[in-house]
């Protein structure tokens, strides 16, 4: 008699996951009152979030979501208490296509205007959509995108306000990333770095740091060979260190309107990534260390130790993208590798690498204590799978010491899934204790079809959540966000 196979379960329902994709066209205002649990009183300021709201207009779906026009939700906790807003930036384009009710841009990723590839073909016209981050620096509220310039925002009404050029330091046109990086001491201040890149034959690199008044006290522009597709860097108090991964752009599809053009990347698993470590002093050379490391979208942390620079990442073996035409909310998750937490050694006098795996666990969106940003480091919090050992979507919040190997985990399988954790810490706390304060994530609940504000204790995810705060509606899944200590209620 043949032997039976065990029936394989899953800690997640991939129909239930995907409703988590579907636009939410209502922009809310009200105080939050379904809570269970209670908000530590001692947690005050304001959460932002930002991530691709509308994925549709009038049925007709962007091909990708990354194409979907950007939405930010504010929550902000005073006293115990929170409040829920959230508002659409009004782009340019976004005003246009609400007024159409009709798709009238190409996306990035690969949506296409209606009529086939005679309407889209030489149609280079850029949507910023405005739907990657939201941060709130020298005292504005910016909401950025990889592309073009930020929009500002009203902090407390999230009216949009306009493009912004950082008080005349961008031109029309150009681009401010959406990944930027607090340095927490440059020099006994604090300071904002991002960058923007200009891809073509070759690549230019520009790189950005603002002061605490929101002011560029710092720009250097740095050119490498080769195309570059890069979403996020990682700093030291000395470098800018990134990560030119092994892709090729073919223009010709997306010129003949036959693709978008994400759609013509191709990653190259057969060549390196080239890492190029470019000084924050703009007199000193940019050093390029091959490594085949994979893909890489995001970076936990960086740190130096004499002449070696440690970089930890969040790893793909290639480009995580779906095929043309291809429905991203039937993605088949175990037919894909997970991506995953990796340590390179990057040795600046040998210009070699040793890199090492630090966890199997599929994981993204990773975060640590602000004031350990670009210095050594034990504790890293991101978004995770389930289980430990499979790919999956985002169930659960790890909490991984990168030193010791010890790990916690907090799931919300199998009906919920996380959003990038945020970290908070305590106004009171030690800054050199890294896990004092708390990680603050939205929950899509499936079988509610609604979203959660959940709240953990940073020191010990194995309590569970301090409160979940219920909202009347779901979120769709969002990309990036920050905290305020100051209250926009």
């Amino acid at each position: 008699m043949q032997a039976q196979s065990p029936i394989q379960t899953r800690p997640y329902n991939r129909e239930e996951w995907s409703r988590g994709y579907e636009s939410l066209r209502e922009e809310f205002d009200y105080p939050i009152d379904e809570i269970e649990g209670d908000i530590p009183p001692e947690l005050q300021g304001t959460l932002f979030r930002n991530g691709p709201g509308l994925l549709d207009i009038r049925g007709d779906r962007y091909q990708h979501p990354f194409d979907g026009d950007g939405m930010i939700c504010a929550i902000a906790f005073q006293d115990g208490k929170a409040h829920f807003r959230n508002r659409y930036v009004r782009t340019e384009a976004y005003v246009q296509e609400q007024q159409a009710q009709k798709i009238l841009y190409r996306g990035v990723f690969g949506t296409q205007k209606p009529g086939g590839w005679l309407a889209n073909a030489f149609d280079f016209r850029l949507k910023n959509i405005a739907n990657t981050n939201v941060i709130y620096w020298g005292g504005k509220l910016l909401a950025l995108w990889e592309a073009a310039e930020p929009h500002r925002l009203d902090p407390k009404t999230l009216e949009t306000l306009g493009l912004d050029d950082l008080d005349g330091v961008l031109a029309k046109g150009d681009a401010f990333a959406a990944h930027p990086w607090v340095d927490p001491d440059c020099n006994g201040e604090t300071r904002l770095v991002n960058f923007s890149v200009k891809p073509g034959l070759s690549t230019t690199i520009t790189l950005y740091e603002l002061n605490e008044s929101g002011t560029v006290v710092k720009q250097q522009k740095r050119s490498v060979p080769g195309f570059a597709f890069m979403h996020d860097f990682a700093i030291t108090p000395n470098y800018c260190i990134f990560f030119q991964n092994a892709v090729q752009f073919n223009p010709l599809p997306f010129a003949l309107g036959m693709k978008g053009a994400g759609e013509c990347i191709r990653f190259r698993d057969n060549e390196p990534t080239q890492i190029l470590v470019i000084p924050r002093d703009a007199t000193r050379p940019i050093q390029t260390i091959p490594v085949y490391s994979g893909f890489v979208f995001h970076h936990i942390n960086a740190y130096e130790q004499g002449d070696t620079v440690i970089v930890d990442s969040i790893a793909y073996d290639a480009l995580p993208a779906p095929e043309p035409g291809q429905d991203y909310r039937e993605v088949n998750f175990e037919a894909m590798a997970p991506s995953q937490m990796w340590r390179l050694h990057l040795d600046l006098q040998r210009k070699t690498v040793l890199r090492e795996r630090l966890d199997e666990r599929a994981c993204e969106f990773p975060v640590v204590h602000p004031n350990r940003v670009g210095r050594p480091y034990h504790i890293a919090y991101m978004g995770a799978a389930h289980e430990p050992q499979s790919n999956a979507p985002l169930q659960a919040i790890l909490k991984a010491n990168v030193e010791t190997g010890d790990r916690q985990l907090w799931s919300a399988a199998p009906w919920g899934y996380v959003s990038e954790p945020v970290f908070v810490p305590r106004a009171t706390s030690d800054p050199m204790v890294e896990d004092d304060g708390w990680l603050l994530t939205l929950v899509f609940n499936a079988h509610e079809s609604r979203s959660e504000v959940v709240i953990l204790d940073a020191a010990d995810l194995t309590r569970g959540p301090l409160a979940r705060l219920k909202l009347k509606h779901h979120v769709p899944y969002g990309l990036h966000g920050s905290f305020t200590p100051e209250v926009f209620a």
